[in-house]
């Protein structure tokens, strides 16, 4: 099906699930919105009160989020129009994946890609414990020896700099480096692999892999990576660097990260010597105060001319996530722009917390753009950061910066791509396309 059918379905659909309230429901269609809506309002409530109450007030918080969408399908239920409100759901469901899809086109160009000669000395770093184990289910410190590289297998016992064992292979004469492990190390070895101009392989062995899937890696099966050995082609890739600032003592470098750091609520929850042993116990915890700013440091923010004073979280990622994705948790369609994507939050309340919840990360509570340089400051002399998913402690005002193109990545010719996202959901452009491009095919509109 092609743009304009599926645009033509949307608007189709969208119509549909419109009439079927109007048709079945009459005058109580309105009574279902009204009762959906004040629903989607308490429980958005509920969830905000969850995280920055404690006491009685989280008990009710509890109680709103489980109680009210069940009381909004027994209203519906009790009026005999269950039935209906599913039915007009499905056909906005439908509505909505359909446009997005007409929207999405040809989706974001691929990254380009350069012919790569074979390395002759290849080194490997991996770790045994990453990703479950991935490592040794996957045989991949033998799989890679086969095919001529060195690899250094970490002892989980004896913790190593994972940056100076890359230098001393350097030194030795390796003329590529590679990572199986998380994207902290990753991280790590990159910086190594960018300041000696060498290639840098990627190996899919991590937890959650953000690294490897923006570069369109197979994340279910790491060994795949390893042709890139044998078969690969090279992208230049941005590093985002973070730190640097003066009197920090590291020459103005600043560590790498190759996808994000934090600051603010998530940072100050990963601190805490309890997290690793209860997450969601520790998290609870610490919300209220953290999101009330009773407690933890007060954030500044200033990038590009402007100033964002007291924001609760910062995320600043190695180029910008997609659209959609408010809370950086997805993907981004490139790692080339050359800038920096920038996410704040800053909530004053239930109104705006319930805002932001409600509409996707499209609120007055959110501020997004990007940068090729950013600050984040505090009223004190150190603030918590977590970098690539690792908690760090750095001396204020922490610097963040681009370096466009400063690292070459080895990936394999055949891979499986970065995964399409469609963009977000526009009405109006749905409804021109579907006109638009139906009067061009009858040869009416020469646009």
């Amino acid at each position: 099906m092609n743009r304009r059918w599926t645009a033509r379905l949307a608007l189709a659909a969208g119509a549909a699930a419109v009439a079927v309230l109007l048709v079945f429901a009459g005058l109580g269609s309105v009574f279902l919105v009204a009762v959906g809506a004040a629903g989607l309002a308490l429980t958005a409530a509920g969830v905000w009160w969850l995280l920055s109450r404690t006491g009685w007030v989280r008990t009710l918080a509890v109680l709103l989020v489980a109680v009210v969408p069940l009381a909004v399908l027994a209203l519906y239920a009790a009026a005999g129009l269950l039935w209906v409100v599913l039915v007009s759901l499905g056909l906005w469901a439908l509505a909505v994946s359909a446009g997005r899809a007409a929207l999405a086109g040809e989706g974001t160009p691929a990254m380009p890609e350069r012919p790569a000669e074979r390395a002759r000395h290849p080194f490997l770093i991996m770790n045994p414990r990453s990703g479950g184990g991935k490592v040794g289910r996957f045989r991949l410190a033998e799989r890679a020896r086969e095919l001529g590289a060195e690899v250094v297998v970490l002892d989980p016992a004896a913790p190593r700099d994972v940056a100076e064992l890359a230098r001393q292979a350097v030194r030795r004469g390796a003329d590529l480096l590679g990572v199986a492990g998380g994207d902290g190390t990753q991280a790590l070895v990159a910086g190594v692999a960018a300041e000696h101009g060498l290639p840098f392989v990627v190996i899919s062995a991590g937890t959650r892999n953000h690294f490897a899937m923006d570069l369109g890696l197979d994340r279910q099966d790491p060994a795949a990576c390893l042709e890139a050995l044998t078969d690969g082609v090279e992208l230049r890739v941005d590093l985002g660097r973070i730190g640097g600032g003066p009197g920090h003592g590291d020459g103005g470098a600043g560590r790498v990260f190759v996808n994000n750091a934090s600051f603010g609520v998530y940072a100050a929850v990963v601190q805490s010597p309890a997290y690793r042993e209860d997450k969601a116990r520790t998290t609870l915890e610490m919300l209220p105060d953290l999101l009330t700013r009773h407690t933890g440091p007060r954030l500044v923010l200033r990038a590009r001319g402007r100033t964002l004073t007291g924001p609760q979280a910062v995320l600043v990622s190695n180029n910008p996530y997609h659209g959609d994705d408010a809370a950086g948790l997805g993907h981004r369609d490139r790692l080339d722009s050359g800038r920096l994507g920038v996410l704040a939050v800053e909530v004053n309340g239930t109104t705006e917390a319930t805002e932001l919840l409600l509409s996707g990360g499209r609120s007055r509570g959110l501020t997004a753009f990007e940068a090729g340089e950013v600050v984040v400051d505090a009223d004190a002399p150190t603030v918590p950061a977590g970098v690539d998913g690792e908690a760090l402690m750095l001396p204020t005002p922490v610097r963040c910066r681009i370096e466009p193109g400063a690292l070459r990545v080895r990936v394999p010719r055949h891979r499986p791509g970065v995964p399409r996202t469609a963009p977000a959901m526009n009405w109006r452009e749905v409804r021109r396309l579907a006109l638009s491009m139906g009067r061009a095919a009858t040869g009416r509109d020469t646009r």
